[in-house]
């Protein structure tokens, strides 16, 4: 029997950045230096193969530092922490290395540098996403307001409405963010933004790969995990650039076939958390349903490189 005809549109960049690259690297070289177990404070990235491969190599993934014990390293994720975490390490004297991704760091010296000229600051981002949580926890309490969507601007009680400044999640959609800014910027007409958008340089490139590839789809797959950030944006522009059927996968079995009964074209891309072995499983999962012709869909090329904690670099 003949297998009908698909083009797979696939997009370019997609999957792993820099930051996560380097996160994953940290928690390997720490193994490397000091031997299992290595404690891992909350998942490193949010891809569930990677954590799981990551455990497999002796990494204690906790939610907390209390969970770890004294005498061994602990790495905290890539996606940042409140600043009470590193300085309890401190006080317990345990050896800790920071997997924050540098563009993360960036936010928080932001924030910081802004609190210090008597701003008060307004974050757009996810309350509860450990991103948040690690960029809100770099001052002191009341210092940040969250704000998630345009509607939150009107409610949002400032002190000074002529002291403030905003910054964002790295990995938001780019236009939702730009209504939200607007919104700000009308209400606040003298807040300070940053000097360089705060949504990274990734996450940037892969919507618009994905706004590329949309409109030409008949469905799209976004390899990725359920609680990661950017992943999930990457549905959202692709159902808002005009797809009709725009779908989260964490891996091939989560495909649902039947809701792709007929179509001719489809778009892949991946999370910036989500490995390409899991991007190659599912267009293998394609390949032997369908007669598959791959079209790369590139928008950037992407050459960042992020160095590991130097603590890593150097001899135990």
């Amino acid at each position: 029997m003949t297998k009908p005809p698909l083009t797979i549109y696939l997009a370019a960049p997609r999957g792993f950045c820099a930051g996560v690259d380097r996160a994953i690297k940290i928690v390997e070289m720490a193994l490397q230096k000091w031997g299992a177990p290595v404690y891992v404070r909350h998942e490193i990235v949010h891809n569930k193969f990677v954590v799981d491969d990551l455990r497999e190599k002796g990494a204690v993934f906790v939610e907390e530092l209390d969970e770890c014990p004294l005498d061994r390293p602990v790495i905290f994720s890539a996606h940042g922490v409140p600043k009470s975490v590193p300085a309890e390490a401190a006080r317990r004297e345990m050896v800790y290395v920071d997997a924050t991704c540098p563009l993360v760091s960036k936010v928080h010296i932001e924030a910081a540098r802004h609190h210090e000229n008597g701003l008060q600051m307004i974050m757009i981002g996810h309350e509860g996403h450990p991103e948040t949580i690690g960029t809100m926890g770099q001052l002191p309490e009341g210092e940040v307001l969250l704000v998630e969507t345009v509607d939150d601007i009107a409610k949002v009680e400032v002190r000074d409405p002529d002291q403030l400044a905003f910054v964002t999640q790295t990995t938001l959609s780019l236009d939702d963010t730009a209504d939200i800014v607007a919104a700000l910027k009308e209400r606040f007409p003298n807040i300070v933004g940053p000097h360089k958008e705060d949504i990274c340089y990734a996450t940037t490139n892969r919507q618009e790969a994905v706004k590329e590839m949309a409109p030409k789809a008949d469905a799209m797959l976004v390899v990725g995990a359920p609680n990661s950030s950017n992943s999930k944006r990457l549905v959202e522009v692709g159902a808002r650039a005009g797809c009709e059927y725009a779908q989260l996968v964490q891996r091939a079995t989560d495909i649902d076939w039947r809701a792709l009964e007929g179509i001719a074209t489809l778009g892949i891309t991946a999370g910036a958390s989500a490995p390409e072995i899991l991007v190659n499983e599912v267009i293998d999962a394609f390949r032997d349903r369908y007669d598959v012709t791959v079209e790369l869909v590139e928008t950037a090329k992407e050459n960042v490189e992020f160095k590991v904690p130097r603590v890593l670099r150097v001899p135990a």
